[in-house]
């Protein structure tokens, strides 16, 4: 994963251990005083609120704990790979589209970051600017031309 995703991931543990956990606990201590807990809403929604919210804390500490980061700043070249930053030309309709290759955990298509294990990503490893790619999509096969990639 890049480092902005490492970072990303690491402030959302950082959320739910020192914001949510106490909040959750907090909850279910208030819900406990109200009496009888075997029909206590409030309490059996705390404490499901605290089983998701442990299972994301344990998820993102084996992530972050087998990660491997690398610093897309530091590499370079012509051809795609990951941490690329890549433009496309949509042959069909002329759209520019601009994609960086990132980790699965960090991508987020809305934000241009897709997963180097979708089917564009794996289209487009090994490329360079010029070469165009078919792609197989949901909606059908896509043809884009390589535009531009770079490393930032």
């Amino acid at each position: 994963m890049t480092a902005g995703g490492y970072a990303a991931l690491e402030a959302e543990l950082k959320m739910r251990q020192q914001v949510e956990r106490p909040r959750i606990i907090q909850a279910i201590s208030e819900a406990r005083a109200h009496g009888d807990l075997s029909e206590n809403a409030e309490y059996h929604s705390a404490k499901e609120q605290q089983s998701h919210n442990e299972g994301r804390i344990a998820e993102l500490e084996d992530k972050l704990g087998r990660a491997e980061v690398i610093d897309v700043s530091k590499l370079g070249g012509t051809k795609i790979k990951f941490g690329a930053t890549v433009t496309l030309i949509d042959e069909d309709t002329e759209k520019e589209t601009r994609y960086q290759i990132v980790g699965d955990m960090e991508a987020d298509v809305k934000q241009g970051r897709i997963s180097i294990s979708s089917p564009i990503a794996r289209a487009l490893i090994g490329k360079t600017i010029g070469d165009t790619v078919e792609v197989m999509a949901p909606g059908g096969a896509r043809s884009y031309e390589v535009t531009g990639v770079k490393f930032a």
